[in-house]
């Protein structure tokens, strides 16, 4: 049975952290969506993995996969490496990844409750982390110093891979891009996002201009490896190297 660490908040925590709980996304905390996830989101795990082998990972890695939501990720990259941890805030994201590592029979995963600016990563340094569509869920300054705690989980030259919403377009054109953005989107949500959903991640949550996200990086200890952008400007994969 899939066992989960727990970092709820102690008492002596400071007033001031982030309730990463709070903050996970509304959608994230609530039981229908969570059920419907998969069959929305397709992670492209497989792809992802080939990629980060030509990267470095391998067989003896260690994976921490932040955001890790219902595991697509997590449980596919445990069938080629050593360990994976899986993190997320979301009590109900982690019950259905708890299911499907035992459905999975996968040993080597690990599973935490717990967010970017509270794991605490134990045993050897990460290999790889991964994070695909979390970030996002941080205001600027907290990204920094999350990005900074990601750091110090790597071993030297160690890669981060981030695939986020970014917002790549001139600032002078940010109301037409986010309009173009929810425009194609209509009201059901059972198998497509719906424009509610896109509007709710503009307006709530806090995706930020690539400008700024990639002057993180370089203050935080990463040099960025490649980057790629959507054509529509919404979406940024990034590998980073440790430096």
């Amino acid at each position: 049975m899939a066992v989960v660490r727990r970092t709820d908040r102690p008492p002596a925590m400071p007033g001031w952290l982030l309730d990463e709980v709070a903050s996970a996304g509304r959608e994230n905390l609530d039981e229908a969506h969570v059920e419907r996830y998969d069959r929305k989101m397709d992670a492209r795990a497989l792809d992802e993995i080939k990629f980060l082998r030509s990267a470095g990972l391998g067989a003896s890695s260690v994976v921490v996969d932040l955001g890790t939501g219902t595991g697509q990720f997590a449980l596919a990259v445990a069938s080629v490496c050593a360990r994976v941890v899986a993190v997320d805030p979301s009590p109900v994201m982690l019950g259905r990844l708890c299911d499907k590592i035992v459905e999975a029979r996968a040993d080597n995963v690990e599973v935490t409750a717990a967010g970017f600016l509270t794991y605490e990563h134990v045993g050897d340094a990460a290999d790889v982390v991964y994070s695909r569509y979390a970030l996002h869920h941080l205001p600027d300054f907290w990204k920094a110093v999350a990005l900074r705690r990601v750091r110090s989980m790597l071993r030297p030259s160690g890669v981060f891979r981030l695939w986020d919403v970014v917002y790549n377009f001139d600032l002078d054109e940010t109301y037409q891009r986010i309009e173009a953005w929810c425009a194609p989107f209509g009201e059901e949500v059972e198998a497509d996002w719906a424009r509610s959903e896109m509007e709710e991640h503009v307006r709530d949550e806090h995706s930020t201009f690539s400008w700024l996200l990639e002057a993180m990086f370089e203050r935080t200890g990463f040099s960025i490896e490649s980057a790629d952008y959507s054509e529509d400007g919404f979406d940024a994969q990034y590998l980073l190297r440790a430096t």
